[in-house]
């Protein structure tokens, strides 16, 4: 029969009892990890949220009735511990902050049995995820995932206090809000009040913070939940979390310095890593020559290198082809892989087709000095010399080229280089790699919509020297905007604001906005902004990805305390899931028949 806590109060959590409290009695409270009878004395190792303490129980120190409460402890049952901490008289337990000492237990009292849980309690568990989803609440008692929770706990505040002190304001703002469709797509709360209106889970505050420099408030920030109804993925939930900022009378580098400053801290506070300022910066289109992406991990090399000039005339009609269309010929170098097996090379074509190539072009250098390839038929001695040559490339690499539209060119190659890299495990963990990704471009042309849309949102300032190209040549404008990327994850991103009306009469008007429309979408900021609006400009973090990196974990599951997964679902409460009839009528709400979606993790 469970007991209760009255007249006990915990003095000391498990690893805050150290050799210092030898000789006094202290208080711990917690759940059993393991039990261990070896006949006239019991080991109970205790653990809590700070990790384990070894318990021991005489018959001589907790009298009869202690013991046989010691011998019915079975795994995550709940006690509390009044003992005697002692050194520990067995071998040092050098994998345990506690392994020089033991507590020595006088009084034991069950507070709450357990039944045999379904899943080990311990770190690096090998359960399937979907089964430690479904039971999450026995997951979290892993000390990994409580690390990881206690070091989000620490980003934040830290956070928090670092923003203060830089003279920001922690402001809230609505989680109901009017549906602005231009991006991802909303989650939708029907009105009881209003019959056949919605409101919109908000993406991002976004408009509100735009609204709070409109109203004098010069800086502001939030931690800040968001949603949004897109497909996921290993770093995006329906749900997540963004550190939000927005400063008044700003520039670029004005936002860059606050923030390299704010990570220059957790780092250094959180996990001991001192990041070095100035944090590089790099054009985006730089980027996406030299890496394939508008994020790109510099943790190693393996850079493109564009080679349309110099097989413009080859007799390779994969080549010629591509550039006569506009496309481009670029290739990567995997140095010292000359001799992949060619089963490899194959798989890193699937791999390469699935991002929309038609093949890979390939050049192995063994070691000998001999080339095998998948061209040279088609090419002379003196073109292959000179390929070779602009690749730099040596005896004993590999070679691998794409030829198509850019875009379709960058992705592949972006997404290779990662690939080889994980592949030769080259993606160190314990290396961080900042890099700050600038001048967007402003927007991006969809054939779906048939229309130029936002590269980011429709508030993002171009660039001054620019805007001149925003009737003539709109692909072209650059954008105020910037992403701090680390290890090839952005984490958070920004611009500066529009805040002349000329100016976003002219974006609305090239996304293909009438007047109408915009006031329609956005009339409440458009309005304030006819009262005098500073300068202004912003970034969001994502929390989640960025304690996902310092966790070097895979998955933001990991660092949530209450994910979904792939489907949108919560395995543990089994949402989303239908409601009541009568809730239904009172929105005035019908549900059509629909298939059930198949559950994937």
């Amino acid at each position: 029969m469970a007991e209760t806590m009255k007249g006990l109060k915990r003095s000391h959590r498990c690893t805050e009892v150290s050799q210092k409290n030898i000789g006094e009695t202290v208080t711990v409270m917690g759940w059993v990890q393991k039990s261990r009878n070896k006949g006239g004395i019991i080991f109970v190792d205790l653990r809590d949220r700070s990790g384990i303490l070894q318990i021991i129980f005489e018959e001589s120190d907790v009298k009869e009735e202690g013991f046989k409460k010691a011998e019915k402890l079975r795994s995550e049952y709940v006690i509390a511990v009044v003992g005697k901490v002692e050194a520990r008289s067995g071998a040092v337990n050098d994998n345990l902050l506690t392994g020089d000492i033991e507590l020595r237990a006088t009084e034991v009292r069950i507070l709450s049995e357990s039944d045999t849980p379904p899943f080990p309690i311990e770190e690096d568990s090998k359960t399937k995820e979907e089964l430690r989803l479904k039971y999450r609440y026995l997951d979290l008692r892993r000390p990994d995932l409580q690390k990881n929770l206690i070091m989000r706990s620490k980003v934040a505040t830290l956070t928090r206090a670092f923003l203060a002190e830089e003279g920001f304001l922690e402001i809230e703002t609505p989680m109901l809000t009017k549906s602005t469709p231009e991006g991802a797509r909303d989650y939708l709360v029907p009105s009881r009040v209003h019959p056949g209106n919605f409101y919109a889970l908000p993406q991002s505050p976004q408009l509100f913070k735009q609204l709070l420099m409109c109203s004098g408030y010069d800086r502001y920030f939030q931690i800040v939940r968001c949603f949004r109804d897109e497909d996921l993925r290993a770093d995006r939930q329906p749900e997540f979390t963004q550190m939000d900022m927005e400063l008044s009378f700003v520039d670029v580098d004005d936002v860059i310095d606050v923030n390299e400053r704010l990570l220059q801290k957790l780092f250094k506070e959180v996990l001991d890593v001192e990041v070095s300022l100035p944090i590089q910066r790099m054009p985006y289109k730089e980027a996406m020559e030299r890496f394939g992406s508008d994020k790109p991990d510099l943790r190693f090399g393996m850079e493109l290198k564009d080679v349309s000039d110099v097989v413009k005339g080859c007799g390779f009609s994969v080549f010629t082809t591509a550039l006569s269309n506009g496309g481009s010929v670029r290739g990567i170098n995997a140095t010292g892989q000359g001799n992949m097996p060619r089963k490899k090379i194959d798989a890193l074509v699937d791999f390469a087709k699935g991002f929309g190539a038609k093949g890979l072009a390939y050049i192995a250098m063994s070691e000998d000095g001999t080339n095998k390839s998948s061209f040279s038929k088609f090419m002379t001695e003196e073109e292959m010399a000179a390929l070779i040559n602009r690749m730099e490339g040596k005896a004993g690499d590999l070679l691998l080229f794409a030829a198509d539209e850019d875009d379709i060119v960058f992705d592949v190659l972006g997404n290779l280089r990662l690939e080889i890299a994980r592949n030769l495990e080259l993606l160190n963990k314990e290396e961080y790699k900042f890099l700050w990704v600038t001048e967007f471009p402003l927007l991006e042309y969809s054939k779906e919509q048939e229309r130029y849309v936002a590269k980011h949102h429709p508030f993002t300032m171009p660039m001054e020297e620019d805007l001149h190209l925003l009737d003539t040549a709109p692909e072209k404008v650059r954008a105020k905007a910037y992403d701090i990327v680390l290890n090839g994850t952005e984490i958070g991103g920004g611009s500066v604001r529009i805040f002349q009306n000329h100016v976003q009469e002219k974006m609305f008007e090239v996304l293909g906005f009438s007047k109408e429309d915009a006031y329609d979408r956005f009339g409440f900021l458009l309005n304030a902004f006819k009262y005098g609006v500073p300068p202004h400009a912003g970034l969001a973090y994502g929390l989640d990805r960025l304690v996902m990196l310092m966790a070097k974990e895979d998955s933001i599951r990991d660092v949530i305390a209450f994910p979904k997964v792939k489907d949108a679902s919560c395995l543990m409460t089994d949402a989303p899931n239908i409601v009541e009839e009568k809730q239904l009528v009172e929105l005035g709400i019908e549900v059509s028949n629909v298939e059930e979606p198949t559950t994937e993790c």
